[in-house]
């Protein structure tokens, strides 16, 4: 399974802009990827794919997320958006 940690990029955490774009993005996948803050166990992992489930992680900008997926370019591309301020205009 592909792993990756990134710190939170957006200027107030994963809220419902950011959740709404990761989600999207996640939906373009055929595999599960899940999000977890980092350090948690994988039982707190939520799936990528829903806004909803995204938002109840709580992530703060700054916030460590691992971003789980067996497929590779799946964790390197939601990775890639976590990290983005995606509430820059």
């Amino acid at each position: 399974m592909a792993s990756k940690t990134v710190a939170v990029g957006s200027s107030v955490g994963l809220h419902a802009r950011p959740a709404a774009l990761i989600a999207e993005a996640a939906g373009e996948f055929d595999d599960e990827i899940t999000l977890r803050l980092a350090g948690t166990d994988a039982d707190d992992a939520v799936d990528a794919a829903s806004s909803l489930m995204i938002m109840t992680l709580g992530a703060e900008k700054g916030a460590e997320v691992t971003v789980e997926s067996d497929n590779e370019e799946a964790v390197e591309k939601i990775a890639g958006l976590i990290a983005k301020d995606l509430d820059a205009a």
